[in-house]
């Protein structure tokens, strides 16, 4: 049972590290592309359909020499899909917000007739397109050299499209502690993740209390905010100097903040960003991490510092992230609005997939 699990899980775990792919990265045909493209877009209301397909894929990556078309025992030389479904493809599919039934895929008159899923398939599957589609899927699979882990991927690939295009409420507790603001953040920082995006929690989260402390503190009269940009876009090419950019009335850099995630900050680091402060007019220049300052560079660190203090003008600040964002709530009225900020920027933000909105709605259900 561990084997198939953990079979299973792989595939997911590769699925979504890829999430963001075209689908023309996926070695398969076209036409599987476009049948499971139906499967996926009719899942909603023929979740049997994607689950007896699901589970057909599945079960010929595990059993090469299986006619998934022979989905009961009772078929010479099936095998037992629907306890396959029941034991294994249900409980993943419910366990990452899928689209599935109650039990089994099984469970309805159109696909548990005996008789194999072929062009002869008696079973009222509809719309008549989906019908098509299914059993062209299975057809081709068994008639051609397909990849079965491609196809399994790409199927996979459409769920996560599917399930992470769907709005879901964000959790905005009122009234949290900052130390337990800070815990939380911690832990969502800091979750277990298999899709790309987590860098970006933490620059989410520094945006939220900048937008409230551009509204708050005096330092910041007068200045703007400027948007954020898209995660993917590097500092050299968008003309911005960090991951967060304060102008001052004038639209001259005044304040930036450069953010790190599990990167050690080391002189290198420091000196990068000391050759994108000497053009500029910023007076303050955040370097924060998840991680710690690199060992042994501390004193180069310290000396690039002065240096450009004495030579620009500019404060060079290299801290962690956490610690940094509990100072600045100390000096927001409300600490209860960036839980709101926070919020909407993770609802929003085109980086931050399904799961990473899960997991706020998880720590936060276990406050």
């Amino acid at each position: 049972m561990n084997d198939v699990n953990q079979y299973i899980e792989k595939l997911y775990q590769d699925a979504q590290a890829n999430g963001l792919l075209e689908t023309t990265h996926f070695d398969i045909s076209d036409s599987l592309k476009s049948n499971i493209d139906i499967i996926v877009e009719n899942a909603e209301n023929s979740k049997g359909v994607m689950t007896v397909a699901l589970t057909s894929l599945i079960y010929k990556g595990l059993n090469p020499d299986q006619d998934i078309r022979k989905h009961q025992a009772s078929i010479p030389g099936g095998y037992a899909g629907r306890i396959f479904d029941a034991k294994y493809i249900t409980p993943f599919l419910r366990s990452k917000s899928f689209p599935c039934m109650a039990e089994s895929g099984w469970l309805t008159r159109s696909l548990e007739q005996k008789h194999p899923y072929d062009a002869e398939y008696p079973g009222a599957i509809k719309p008549r397109t989906l019908k098509c589609a299914f059993l062209g899927l299975l057809e081709e699979i068994q008639a051609e050299n397909t990849n079965i882990r491609e196809v399994s991927l790409y199927f996979l690939h459409r769920l996560i499209i599917l399930r992470d295009s769907k709005t879901i409420e964000i959790a905005k507790p009122k009234n949290l502690s900052i130390n337990t603001i800070i815990d939380v953040l911690a832990k969502h920082f800091k979750y277990s993740y298999h899709s790309r995006g987590a860098s970006r929690l933490p620059v989410l989260a520094l945006y939220a209390i900048y937008q409230l402390l551009i509204e708050e503190l005096k330092r910041f009269n007068a200045k703007t905010l400027l948007p954020l940009e898209n995660h993917t876009s590097a500092d050299s090419q968008s003309g911005r100097l960090g991951d967060i950019d304060i102008t001052d009335e004038d639209g001259n850099s005044f304040e930036t903040v450069e953010v790190k995630f599990d990167v050690s900050i080391g002189k290198e680091i420091v000196e990068r960003a000391k050759e994108k402060i000497q053009p500029s007019s910023v007076t303050r220049y955040y370097i924060l991490s998840t991680a710690s300052i690199k060992k042994g560079d501390e004193s180069a660190i310290s000396q690039i510092i002065t240096q450009i203090k004495n030579t620009h003008g500019c404060q060079i600040v290299v801290n962690g992230i956490v610690p940094t964002l509990k100072y600045y709530l100390r000096l927001v009225e409300k600490p209860s609005d960036f839980i709101e900020k926070y919020a909407r920027l993770l609802a929003s933000d085109e980086t931050i997939k399904f799961e990473h909105k899960e997991a706020w709605n998880n720590i936060i259900s276990k406050l």
